[in-house]
């Protein structure tokens, strides 16, 4: 594709921003639907490209990711748009929703479970987003669905989105977000490494690009400045690496630099970026079995090695209680199970470098599974996001559980990149000893846009309901891990966080765990059971769950 066709592309945009904003709910419902019946027809092809590309069988379990990560997380967030659409005038899509108080005088929306399905499905776990302060009961309404508030005035604007390269959901659900709930048409770029998506997704979004709304081209990082640059684009949004944000906002090398020093960007389009980090999961003292320790380093070797690691929320540091009993033992659980899982091709360009520089930086002499540093005082570990399958370990006073997580939340908070995503992994018993009051209160002071207790964080970007994107508070000159959040479905204006919770172990082992031995079949009877919903295909879908 030529400058030229893109020009092209821009221009159709341009003439039909404004027509999107007029674009009636029902129509749009419409047009949600024609995209679910597409979606289906193309997400096993979609699935198995996706695979092959990986370097994966697509009739391995491993295959689920691909399934759970690409057209079953952009159905699920189809469903959960729909849902709000049927019930957004006056704002009723809120009625109904679960509100609670929580610390610093905020409010917080339980959005799952939301109905009998997620009941049934979601094997006891809740996700609840928290407002930020000066949202209330009163005015949660006003802050909600502006792109839907008749009193607002809608001007149509053209919204570039860079795709990233890693996960095949993050660049069309992106879109979806900029057009369905920011009222935004959208050119998206698509990152070279996943460009073989760009068929399954004109099939799939054909009801968006058909009429106008949306365009997708391809190109290397010299078309996406291009783009960026663009007199036709008003608004960029983009899921990548901090370094790629600020080549953008403050241009690159030494004009970049003093661009940055001065205050005075290149590009001055508002920008909304989701850029990753280095990503903590606590682990806090308690009375574990066997089990549980076993049980827990599958779920800590599935945060890291989901996707062969090429996650922005992979687990990269393990914050331990060096007074823990149970410290070696959990560490050797973990360390076994990433040895169980088979090595995958290391498709994401640039990670042997990373990974044998981050094996450099944390003074190993041989690759290993994991690598330990003190507190505080390893750059690589905490300031570097490896974006490869290693996994780091540290350990910090504190024996009483309550003391050692206030301890954990201050170092996350203060010595490791990003706000992203953090886990936190703790006994019933022990959030009962600590009491929910006060438990809640510790993991408020937690700046992270996602919290996950028992489980991981990203299960948080699979929930359409949720909001996904940094802790707000960042800027153009520290951008951390973004600023500005996508899915989000039930549209809040502003949301801070989410924070989703499990059982402490959970009664069948989850299909994203690595070692799911039916995953690759879950990921394509939950998309079918997401496309259209039937009582007839749960005994199917349960059996297999059981037998993970």
């Amino acid at each position: 594709m030529t400058n030229a066709e893109r020009d092209a592309c821009l221009d159709t945009l341009a003439g039909h921003k404004q027509r999107w904003t007029e674009i009636s709910v029902a129509d749009r419902m419409v047009l949600l639907h024609a995209i679910k019946d597409n979606l289906h027809a193309v997400a096993p092809a979609w699935a198995d490209a996706a695979a092959r590309a990986k370097g994966l069988d697509p009739a391995s379990k491993t295959a689920g990711e691909e399934w759970f990560a690409g057209p079953y997380a952009v159905m699920v967030w189809c469903n959960a748009m729909l849902h709000t659409l049927a019930r957004v005038a006056d704002k009723r899509h809120l009625r109904g929703l679960s509100l609670r108080d929580v610390p610093g005088g905020r409010i917080a929306a339980r959005v799952v479970p939301g109905s009998m399905w997620d009941r049934v499905l979601f094997n006891g776990m809740t996700v609840d987003v928290w407002m930020q302060a000066g949202v209330n009961r009163d005015n949660l309404v006003a802050h909600s669905a502006a792109g839907y508030d008749p009193t607002i005035p809608r001007i149509g604007k053209v919204a570039l989105v860079l795709g990233a390269g890693n996960v095949a959901a993050i660049a069309p659900l992106d879109c979806l977000h900029k057009l369905f709930v920011e009222n935004q048409v959208v050119l998206v770029k698509l990152n070279p490494i996943n460009a073989y998506l760009a068929g399954f997704l004109a099939t799939a979004l054909a009801p968006l690009i058909t009429p106008g709304f949306l365009r997708i081209v391809d190109g290397d990082a010299t078309v996406g400045q291009y783009l960026c640059n663009h007199p036709l684009v008003e608004t960029i949004h983009i899921t990548g690496s901090g370094a790629a944000h600020d080549a953008i906002v403050w241009g690159t090398g030494a004009e970049g630099a003093a661009n940055k020093q001065a205050g005075t960007p290149k590009n001055s389009r508002p920008i909304s970026a989701e850029l990753g980090g280095v990503s903590p999961t606590i682990v806090v003292p308690g009375p574990w079995a066997a089990a549980d320790l076993a049980y827990h380093g599958e779920l800590v070797a599935s945060q890291k090695l989901n996707n062969a690691g090429f996650n922005c929320i992979a687990c990269q540091v393990l914050v331990l209680s060096e007074s823990w009993p149970q410290r070696a033992d959990f560490v050797a659980a973990v360390r076994a199970a990433l040895a169980r899982s088979p090595p995958r091709p290391l498709y994401y360009p640039g990670a042997a470098a990373r990974l044998a520089e981050f094996q450099h930086g944390l003074g190993a002499t041989s690759p290993c599974h994991i690598l330990s540093f003190r507190a505080g005082n390893n750059a690589t570990a905490e300031q570097v996001e490896v974006f490869a399958p290693a996994l780091a370990t540290t350990e910090l006073p504190g024996s009483d559980p309550a003391q050692f997580l206030r301890t954990a939340i201050a170092y996350a908070n203060e010595n490791l990149a990003g706000t992203l995503g953090a886990n936190i992994l703790i006994h019933r018993k022990t959030i009962k000893q600590i009491g929910r009051a006060r438990f809640e209160a510790l993991i408020a002071d937690l700046r992270y846009g996602t919290i996950a207790i028992n489980s991981w964080t990203g299960l948080g970007f699979g929930t359409p309901q949720a909001s996904w994107g940094a802790f707000p508070g960042h800027t153009l000159a520290d951008v951390q891990s973004g600023i500005g959040v996508v899915h989000n479905t039930y549209m809040f204006d502003r949301a801070e966080r989410t924070v989703l919770e499990a059982p402490f172990r959970a009664p069948m082992r989850p299909p994203w765990f690595i070692f799911h031995r039916r995953a690759h079949i879950l990921g394509r009877l939950m998309t079918r059971f997401a496309y259209r919903k039937s009582i007839a295909q749960l005994p199917r879908i349960m059996w297999n769950a059981m037998r993970g």
